[in-house]
């Protein structure tokens, strides 16, 4: 790999000299180069929006939405795809993260594992990888082995295929039918794309999946009505959002959510059709599962 031809293996001018400068200096230009990256992601949207609607469209229709990536680009898959069930009640195999190197590289690195195309296809294989899916494969270089392994196992299947790197006119980008190429410009320590890259990736993948859920109705305004009640946090949670909607007092929303399982959206039809927990979901699948729509606005 001729890293003087990678885009994110640049050396950053601008930081030439951080070694010499106070903390407090050294910090202001981390946090100046880390501004850059919101402009990046925004050059970007028109993907990020495409790509938002073929991962809503796959998961309607039965399809799971897969991450595969190393390292930091690896871990921030996981990342994203652990928050979806506690956040949206997604069933947890509906967005899934592939590191490669499996489960011990989330905490350590695993050696040669992102240069094992081969690598890739097999971890899409284990889980059962078809053309109902979408993969999401992300690379700040652009050009890791092991993404590219399972983005060429994903293509032969016609499955659609999303890239997210750092790195323009990469072979990453090249193979995906959907490019998100935000380019945040080189790293305050060169290389290091756990920074800039790291993050727009992050951004990006919260756009991803965010997106996806809002479409699928699982957000009404911008409230996550379909958050599970894991802990005792998210249970206040779920209080409150059907009391903000219905206008419930307390005592009323916890009745309604304790009568429907502790599902804040069918306890907002309950309360705000005056129906029962069975006619509330069955308004709520009359609706797509949207709760605007079954509430009449």
């Amino acid at each position: 790999m001729e890293l003087n031809a990678i885009k994110t293996e640049e050396r950053n001018q601008r930081s030439a000299h951080i070694d010499e400068l106070s903390t407090l200096d050294m910090v202001r230009l981390i946090n100046e180069e880390d501004k850059l990256v919101a402009l990046a992601v925004e050059r970007e949207l028109p993907q990020i929006a495409r790509a938002v609607d073929v991962i809503a469209g796959q998961l309607k229709a039965g399809g799971r939405l897969i991450y595969a990536g190393c390292g930091t680009s690896g871990r921030l898959g996981v990342l994203d795809a652990v928050e979806c069930p506690p956040t949206y009640s997604t069933d947890p195999e509906q967005v899934v993260g592939l590191i490669a190197g499996g489960y011990d590289a989330m905490f350590r690195a695993v050696e040669g594992a992102e240069d094992d195309e081969h690598l890739g296809r097999a971890d899409l294989e284990s889980i059962g990888f078809c053309e109902k899916d979408v993969l999401v494969g992300i690379a700040a270089s652009g050009r890791t082995p092991y993404v590219l392994g399972a983005m060429a196992y994903a293509r032969g299947l016609h499955a659609h295929v999303i890239s997210v790197c750092c790195s323009p006119d990469s072979p990453v980008q090249r193979g995906a039918d959907i490019a998100i190429v935000p380019q945040p410009g080189p790293e305050v320590v060169t290389g290091s794309t756990r920074m800039k890259s790291g993050t727009a990736q992050k951004m990006v993948l919260n756009m991803l999946s965010t997106g996806a859920m809002i479409r699928l109705g699982k957000v009404y305004g911008n409230l996550m009505v379909d958050v599970k009640p894991s802990n005792e946090k998210l249970i206040q949670r779920c209080i409150r959002i059907v009391c903000t909607v219905t206008g419930a007092d307390r005592e009323g929303a916890v009745a309604a959510l304790e009568a429907c399982g502790y599902r804040p959206k069918v306890a907002i039809v309950m309360l705000t059709r005056q129906v029962d927990a069975e006619k509330a979901r069955e308004l709520l699948e009359q609706a797509d599962d949207r709760v605007a729509a079954a509430i009449g606005g």
